[in-house]
């Protein structure tokens, strides 16, 4: 891929890569870092504090639910930002070939679901067992998949949120990091360890394992994607995680799969 760019789009492509992770899960990731620094700085012990998702954004119960509704849009927003420059500047200036040519393909399937459905048990049923050894061993905050108390709203919010995270993850974290990354040439075991460090680090507010954890499901998504080129089944397995722990949690006050 990289031998078909021009000098021009290959700037351009680094100046895409540093704006939208800058504005999206880098930032992110550095602020989750920080998190953890001050948690592991805390006397208190890290399995004795709570990591809280899902808060609440206003004291005014009519008026949290808009909250929670830009919050979702904007991680909705973040993810069509992603393939939209994938569609419509692959690779910029110069766009040649169509994105199936370029590993990605962006329209849903119906074998996808079962696919995502697939994924999401390979992440999240391992993925609870090692979030409770985690807590049990002090690597672990407590994590409270929401704070939004019992309302109309809250499980529509929570359902939205859910989806939202798997359609803003996926499509940077694995589709247009791996496609970008590619283009400029980057090999692939790079790019994996760069998904799963980024993956890592936005999640490390959590604890440790958190970061651990998210790692393997970053080197697990990135060689789905690397094998299909496909990115529906990552947010389908993303969403159905999501969506188990938080309305789990909603309905019936259980405990969360520590990943995604």
């Amino acid at each position: 891929m990289s031998a078909e760019l021009l000098p021009r789009d290959r700037r351009a492509l680094r100046v895409e890569l540093a704006l939208l992770l800058a504005v999206t899960f880098g930032a992110s990731g550095l602020r989750a870092t920080l998190r953890l620094v001050e948690a592991l700085t805390d006397p208190t012990p890290l399995n004795e504090q709570e990591a809280l998702l899902n808060q609440s954004q206003s004291h005014l119960a009519w008026l949290d639910p808009a909250f929670q509704l830009i919050t979702s849009g904007v991680l909705l927003a973040w993810g069509g930002l992603a393939a939209f420059l994938l569609l419509r500047h692959l690779p910029p200036q110069s766009a040649e070939h169509p994105p199936s040519r370029a590993g990605l393909r962006l329209r849903i399937r119906a074998k996808d679901w079962p696919h995502g459905a697939g994924l999401a048990a390979l992440i999240g049923l391992p993925g609870l067992a090692f979030y409770a050894l985690a807590v049990h061993l002090g690597a672990s905050k407590v994590v409270v998949p929401s704070g939004l108390g019992e309302h109309w709203w809250t499980l529509p919010s929570l359902l939205l949120n859910a989806w939202a995270n798997g359609v803003a993850e996926e499509l940077i974290v694995v589709a247009w990091l791996a496609t970008r990354l590619r283009q400029l040439g980057v090999r692939w075991p790079a790019i994996f360890a760069a998904s799963a460090l980024l993956r890592a680090s936005y999640h490390l507010y959590q604890g440790v394992s958190a970061g651990l954890g998210n790692a393997v499901m970053g080197l697990v998504f990135i060689e789905y994607f690397r094998r299909t080129g496909r990115v529906w089944p990552l947010i389908i397995a993303h969403g159905l995680i999501d969506t188990v722990a938080f309305a789990g949690y909603a309905l019936g006050g259980g405990g969360l799969v520590g990943v995604g």
